[in-house]
This record gives structure tokens, sequence and C-alpha cells, in this order.
């Protein structure tokens, strides 16, 4: 459904890179990152722990609470809050380190992405502030005591939110014009009791100068009338904060408090902590008299009384070259906020169908705000972090045969889509892929630019690879990059109209290498059979795939290869697509159908040595173990390594096969000449609905058996969407004796037993969005070959029989129905914490977990992950709009 223009959709069209200058893009955490990490063993998470952060300077990235920065991440502004009995300043939210938590890391706080426009002329978020001390050392020591057979000890737990007392802290930003931005920071006193608070909104400038020995210092200083903060930089240019009657204006300098942390005194005696140091710790010699430097804080202390609310008006502008004497900065100021909010509306308003309700609205909403809240500024030279800075100490010589030293070319300077701001603070290439999607009914653009992006020289390695995560880019993500492009390209048509032909044939020549790396490197022995190690479905196996085998070896894979039949599949249909328009492209699409066929063969029959992923016995898919002496062991784990073969189905109109007669022809005659592969692909030759050609790896029967397996209640199909692995498990959990050694898998429909993959990557129960999502789209392309005629029996032993098309529905249906309110108002995300489920001040604020229970639906893992999540946002706009 073509959409209606609106004022924020005029601004992305017309001037969408200026209104894009300044939005979300400071990190939620900077710590504990690769980037970050300078030790010799690559221990990030204990180099610089959240101890350290408010007193160290960071080398590559800023973070802060609820904070924007311009797109270079030169100029930041975050709040920073202080309730008068915590140990350290609020700057920045508080969270446990992978071997700190239970479960691996984990935020310990609770915030709430409420709104956001694509251009963030207007944004909102939430923080929940409480007022007594925070509970940072009962954190830390309740979730090490605990092992992993028990739940994460969360903020909730520990009773601070009890008696209500906590402010709820809203923070909001309007623009009125991109370098004009209006802040409005709004403190509610949720107790009974009048309450004190310190607010600080800090402007401070990330430390470039440290490192590249820049001798055009950015500077911060104090304006005469004492109200607001001027800075200056080169490149950037001059902006002013003007600051609606603060207490005081503070200074210090964005620098390392070397004395703190090594017991060394360094060159300026004011540092990254002195705010810290003057509000909690009382030392008024901290900050600078000279009212200058590199940091620098509006302070306001107020007393809130009980239900009051206290409000800070704050405007950061672009300085003219001649100050206009007729510019209030506050003049305007609500009426600005208004028009903004209002523009947010009408956009949303031209997004939403109609036929939802409200409080599918409400989810769908907060979704868009999370994904756009989660651009982040990603600045990462793999090159320098390895080698060093000018005039710094050489890093370690074992970084040199350590952490992603094969990707020296990588250098990044860019906004990108993070799965979630604060637990991963990094892009992750299979995620951005799926951000894409619901990204695209909002922003068509910056969702081309991210498939674009990943696919630039400075990410993409000569010999082809995407990078798959900062952890370690060289392991393999699922090639879903060329779904993501052809869906992404069909979204734009159906919203604007128009097709971007260029977008298409610029993703496509890039993953052309992407995909010859994928066939030279992990099918390295030619049987179109591929390793393609974790996948990034950490902990679904029985051994890490990524490692040497306990056994010896290799894996066949079941998913991997999967995934490339899908990958032939999806680049044929591109090629398909740019021959419309270029004759040439005729001749790869054939090579894409034929490398699929091929690949379709094999899953059969490895290499005509009787090796089968497809188990006829069981009628489902498994990886195959080949051990050194020759044998092959079936891998009997049902878990979404078997159902991924259904994701490799394509389904082809007769009109375009008419429009490519040379295509056309070549497809015949490879069909005719080589019958024992044509066998192999379902129906290609009886004509489905509408005169439909299928292409699929799995033909009618397999597909059919595998989808009573998938729909079954006590195999994958949850409430909530269909489970990672089979609830058959549960009670028969596969053991391999390998050794002396049993491995073991066993159905976990939360947080996982197991630490193979790290503390909360769990691939063995629970529901993740992402592969339920391609299973909807594999069952929608199945249906339009079908159509209303061929149905299964859903949920399997119910007697109710559904076409694909419905059982598609059904299976988003439980999907949405993790977020929505139910009959007795409580919401299955939120795990059953009455406080969640029925305060007014908590129960709207939807959170979109990483993954979630199998069984309850209850969110798991990262509390933000909006990421790949997000498609939620997707499903409710198909649900809306039919």
């Amino acid at each position: 459904m073509k959409r209606k223009p609106t004022i924020e959709s005029a601004r992305l069209s017309a001037d969408g890179k200026a209104w894009r200058h300044w939005g979300p893009y400071l990190s939620e955490r900077a710590w504990g990152t690769v980037r970050e990490d300078y030790s010799a063993g690559g221990d990030a998470w204990n180099y610089l722990p959240h101890d350290q952060a408010r007193s160290k300077e960071y080398r590559w990235n800023e973070d802060g609470l609820g904070g924007i920065s311009d797109e270079t991440g030169r100029l930041c502004f975050a709040l920073a809050l202080w309730n008068g009995a915590d140990p350290i300043l609020k700057e920045r939210l508080f969270g446990l380190g992978g071997p700190e938590g239970n479960h691996g890391e984990d935020v310990k706080e609770y915030y709430y992405y409420l709104d956001s426009t694509p251009s963030h002329s207007f944004m909102r978020m939430l923080y929940k502030y409480p007022q007594s001390a925070y509970p940072y050392g009962a954190l830390i020591e309740e979730n090490r005591r605990r092992n992993k057979d028990q739940p994460e000890f969360e903020l909730i737990d520990t009773g601070i939110f009890d008696d209500d007392r906590y402010f709820d802290v809203f923070i909001e930003y309007a623009k009125a014009a991109p370098d004009d931005i209006l802040i409005c920071i709004r403190a509610v006193n949720r107790g009974d009791q009048p309450a004190p608070l310190h607010l600080l909104p800090t402007l401070w400038f990330r430390n470039t100068w440290a490192w590249s020995g820049e001798l055009a210092r950015p500077s911060l200083h104090a304006e005469s009338d004492g109200k607001n903060i001027r800075a200056e930089h080169t490149d950037l240019g001059a902006y002013t904060l003007y600051c609606e009657s603060p207490d005081a204006l503070l200074f210090t300098e964005n620098a390392t408090n070397t004395e703190r942390l090594y017991g060394v005194a360094g060159t300026s005696p004011y540092v990254k902590d002195a705010f810290h140091e003057y509000v909690i710790g009382g030392h008024a010699d901290a900050i600078n008299p000279a009212g200058t430097g590199t940091k620098a804080a509006a302070h306001y202390q107020v007393t809130i009384a009980p239900g009051e609310t206290a409000t800070l008006r704050l405007r950061l502008r672009k300085s003219e070259a001649a100050k206009d004497p007729r510019f209030e900065p506050f003049g305007d100021f609500d009426s600005v906020f208004e028009k903004r909010g209002e523009d947010a509306d009408k956009f949303y308003e031209s997004v939403q169908s109609a036929a939802l309700t409200d409080d599918q609205r409400r989810i769908q909403r907060g979704a868009f705000a999370g994904m756009l809240w989660s651009k982040q500024y990603f600045h990462y030279d793999v090159g320098a972090w390895l080698n060093g800075d000018p005039g710094q100490p050489p890093p370690p010589a074992e970084r040199q045969a350590g952490r992603n030293r094969e990707w020296q070319h990588l250098g990044s300077m860019d906004v990108i889509s993070m799965p979630d701001a604060w637990e991963y603070p990094w892009f992750a290439a299979w995620d951005l892929a799926f951000h894409c999607i619901p990204l695209a009914l909002v922003d068509i653009e910056f969702a081309k630019s991210q498939l674009l992006l990943l696919l630039r020289e400075w990410f993409q390695h000569p010999n082809g690879q995407i990078p798959a995560y900062e952890w370690s880019f060289s392991d393999v993500n699922p090639p879903v990059f060329a779904w993501a492009a052809w869906r992404i390209y069909q979204m734009e048509n159906e919203l604007h109209g128009v097709t971007d032909a260029p977008f298409l044939e610029r993703v496509f020549h890039k993953l052309l290498i992407n995909f010859t790396w994928w066939v030279n490197r992990k099918d390295s022995e030619g049987k179109n059979i591929f390793q393609g190690g974790f996948l990034g479905l950490d902990n679904i196996g029985v051994f890490d795939r990524s490692a040497p085998l306990p056994t010896g070896g290799h894996i066949e894979q079941s998913d991997g290869t999967s995934w490339m039949a899908m990958f032939c599949l999806n680049m044929m249909q591109i090629a398909l697509e740019l021959a419309c328009t270029n004759v040439v492209y005729e001749d790869i699409a054939t090579k894409f159908f034929e490398h699929f066929m091929y690949i379709a063969a094999a899953a059969t029959n490895i290499g005509g040595g009787g090796i089968a992923l497809w188990n006829e016995e069981d009628e489902f898919f498994y990886d195959v173990l080949h051990t050194p002496d020759g044998r092959d062991v079936p891998l009997k784990v049902r878990s979404l390594v078997g159902l991924i073969p259904l994701f490799a189905v394509e389904t082809i109109d007769p009109a375009l096969l008419d429009k490519l007669p040379g295509f056309k022809e070549r497809l015949e005659w490879f069909l005719t000449h080589k019958p024992e592969l044509a066998k192999l692909v379902s129906h290609w030759d009886v004509e489905g609905a509408g005169k439909r050609r299928l292409f699929s790896l799995t033909r009618g029967h397999r597909m059919k058996r595998l989808l009573k397996r998938a729909l079954d209640p006590n195999e994958f199909l949850s409430d909530y969407g269909i489970r990672s692995i089979s609830k058959f498990h549960e009670a028969n959990p596969y053991v391999l004796s390998v050794n002396g050694m049993d491995y073991v898998v066993r159905y976990e429909p939360a947080e996982s037993h197991s630490s193979l993959f790290g503390g909360n990557s769990n691939w063995r129960g629970p529901i993740w969005f992402p592969i339920n999502f391609l299973l909807i789209e594999s069952l929608r392309k199945f249906h339009r070959y079908y159509s209303d005629d061929f149905r299964v029996e859903c949920p399997t032993g119910s007697g109710q029989y559904l076409s694909l098309d419905q059982v598609a529905d059904e299976l988003s249906t439980r999907l949405m129905r993790i977020f929505e309110r139910d009959a007795s108002g409580r919401r299955p995300v939120f795990g059953g914490v009455d406080k969640f489920d029925h305060d007014p001040a908590w129960r709207d604020y939807v959170l979109f977990y990483e993954y979630f229970n199998g069984d309850t639906g209850a969110g798991v893992g990262a509390s933000h992950q909006t990421g790949w999540t997000g498609l939620v946002a997707e499903l409710i706009d198909r649900h809306g709009h039919g």
C-alpha cells in the first residue's frame, strides 16, 4: 500500500542527510568492548570494566545515558544523575560483564526507547532511577553466587522498586532545524516522600587529540552570561548549549584520571571523573575554575515532591557567524516540541494500519523506536588498533597473532544499526540484514545504505568475506544479504511505487564476490555441502562447529548447505530481475540455478558417496559427522538445523520467464538433460497456482513431513512461535559418547546450561525471531505455488487443516502474542512480574529481547535487542494491512 506523504517523509527525501546529522549515535556502552581492549590476551571485559569507565578516556567511542552525538561522534551530549545516595555518579548504564553474570553479560537497568522519527527530529526515552543507593555490589555478588541452573538476579529482584521510590526520567529531543536541537528532561517522583535529585546535562568532545597528536584541540567554555556553554571545533564549527537557569556550570577535561587508576600524576588536575568527585565527593577543586575544558555540565539540584515533576530545558544550536539579537532560545521551545510531536504522530499514522488495536500500534511504534535509537556511531580502525598510535606505548606483541588480525583493511567511522546499544554495541552482519526489513518500513534509504555499507571496500574482505562481528570478524554468519536486498527492493516498490535497480545491482556485484568466498572456503572438497561453522546458531549443536572437533574429522552441515541453497535462489531471483533490462544477467541467473540444483542433489547424496543429510527413517534433516576413520554419523538432534532447508524456496511467475527466453531455454535444456537433478526439485514441470513455477530444496512430501514436526506442540510449536530445538529432547536428550565423554543436547526453553558460546547464547529451545520470520516468509512462498487447496494440519494432532498462508498467519499471531496484553492484563514478555504487568507506570513499556522462553514467551538474553526482534513491526504491519 503506497504511503501518504508527510512532513517527516519530506524531510527524509528533501534533505535527509542534513536532518540525520544529529541522532542517538552515542553508545550506551563503550567499556568492555573489543575496540577498547589493549590487553595481551584479549580480555576485553576486564581490561576496561565499568568501574574504570568514569575515569578513563576512550580511544574509539564514547558512551552516555540517553545521549546524542553528531554522526562522527565528535561532540556528545548525555545526562548524568545523582540521587544523593549512590556511590557513583550515574553517567552510564550499569551491567555485568560477560565473566560476572551466571548467564553472561547483562545490563541491570530499566530504560525504554519510547519514540523516534527516522530523521530524529523527535525522540523520547525513559530511564527509571531508584531513589535508594543503587545495589551495584548486591547485583555482582548474587549473580556470581548463582549457577547456570538458576535465573539471573535482576534489579527488580533487589526490591529497590517495591515502594515506588524512584524517578521516571524522561529525556526528549526535538529539532527546530538539522543543527538546532531542543532538549527537555522531566524527572517525575513516583514515591510518597520528597526526594533530592542532581541532574547534570553534559556536553563533551570525544578525545581525539590524545591519540592523533592534534594540535587544534576543541574547547568548551562558559559564555559571559554564566548560563550557556560554547563548543568550538575546527571541523564541526561552533555550537552553543543554552541552559535554562542552571545552578552552576562545571568544566573539566575528557582525560584519564591516571592517579586513580595507576597511582601516577596526570598532565592536568582536571580529569574525566571530575563531576563525580565534585558532586559526590564534595571536592570543589576537581573542576576547572577558569570555566574551560573539553567536558562540561550544567548542574541542577532539585527536591521533587511526591507525584511532582522537575523540568529542565536546554538547546544545542549551531552558532551563527553573527549572533541574532532577537534570538530567544526558549521563546519557541514548547511550540517546537509540540509541532515535532505532531509530525511524529502523523508520520506513524501514515505507516500504521487503522485496523490495528491501540496495543498493537503501541508495540509496533515501540519496536520502531528501539530500532532507530540503536543507530550507533561505530569507530574502529583495525590496523591502528593492532599496531598502535603514534606517541603511545605499542600494543602487546601477542595481538599481532590474535583477534581480527586478518582484517587490517577494516576501518569504520560510520553510523550502523546495532543489535543492542548496551549488550551488542557493535554491528553483527546477519543481525543487520534482518534489521533492514523493519527499518525499510520507516526509512528505506537508511535500510539500503546499511546493506551497501557492509559490502564496501573498508568492510568486506578482499577475499569476499563479510565481517561477522567485533569479537571475531572471521566468524561465519548465514548468507542472508541477498535475501534482505531483494526483500527491500520489493518493499520500496510496494510502499513508494518505485524500484531502485542501481541499488540491487551494486549489492549483487559485491555478493558475487561473497558467494565465491563461500564456495572456495566453505566447500573446499567441492561437494556442494558447506561447513560454515556455527553460523550464528550459538549452542545449537553437539559441538562447537567452528572449533576442532573432539572426534576429529568434520561436520557436513544441513543448515550451512541450506543457507547456500537459499543464497543461490536469492541471487538467481535478483539476476532475473536485472536481466529484464540487461540481457547479460540471464547467463548469471542460469549459473545460480544450476548451482542450486547441484546443492539439492548433494543434500540427498553427498558427492555420490551415499551420505544424506535427509534421514529417511526420521524424515528430518540432520548434520552428519564425518569421522577420520570414514564413518558418517548423523547427529540426530531435532533442531532448526533440520528446518532451515525449508528456507531454500522460490517461485517464478511465467510472465517473467516469457520476458527472458534465453534463460527459459537453457533452463529447460538442463532439466531435460539432467533428469536425475530435475526430480530433486519440487514440481518444476508442473504448473502451480497462477501457472507459477517452484524451486525448492524440499519436495512436497519432505515439506509436509518437516511441517508435521514443526507444527507439533510436543516438538517445535510453542504458543509463542517455533522453538529452536524440539521439546522432545526435554525428556529424551541427545547423547553422543566420544572418548569417555558424553556430549549432551537437551531442550532448554530459556537460558542455556551450556557455556559453549558464552553466557546467554542459547539456541537450545528458545524462540528466535529471525528464524521464525524466515519460516513465515517461506510458507508464504510455498503458498503462492500450492494455493489454498494445499492444506496441512495445524497444530499437528488438532484435526484443524490450514493453508500454508494461514499457517504463516498463525505463526505471526503467536509471535505477536509475546508482546500483547492478554485478557488478564499480562504480557508474556514480562515473565509474570506483577509490577511490569499491572503498574500503570510500567505496563505499557515493552522491551524487545534477544530471544524468548520456548514455553512461556518471557523475554530472555539482551533486553533491548530490538534489532532482529524488531521484525515484529513487519509482522504487525502485514497483520494490519492484510
